[in-house]
C-alpha cells in the first residue's frame, strides 16, 4: 500500500466515525498534512414548565 492510498483509507475511516460533524483536510503544496475530525453532540430541548426558573 502507498502513502496515497494510506491517507485515502485513513481519511474514509474517520469520515464513517463522524455521525454529526465535520472532516477538515489540511493541503500544503498539493499534499495531505492534516485530517481534523470534530464532532458535535446535539441534545434535545426539554420544555420548562412555568413554575421552573433558573435562580
Amino acid at each position: 500500500m502507498n502513502i496515497e492510498q494510506a491517507k485515502t483509507e485513513e481519511i474514509i475511516a474517520i469520515i464513517k466515525q463522524v455521525h454529526y460533524g465535520e472532516v477538515v483536510i489540511t493541503i500544503h503544496d498539493s499534499e495531505i498534512v492534516q485530517v481534523e475530525r470534530r464532532e458535535k453532540k446535539r441534545f434535545k430541548a426539554q420544555k420548562r414548565l412555568p413554575a421552573q426558573s433558573w435562580r
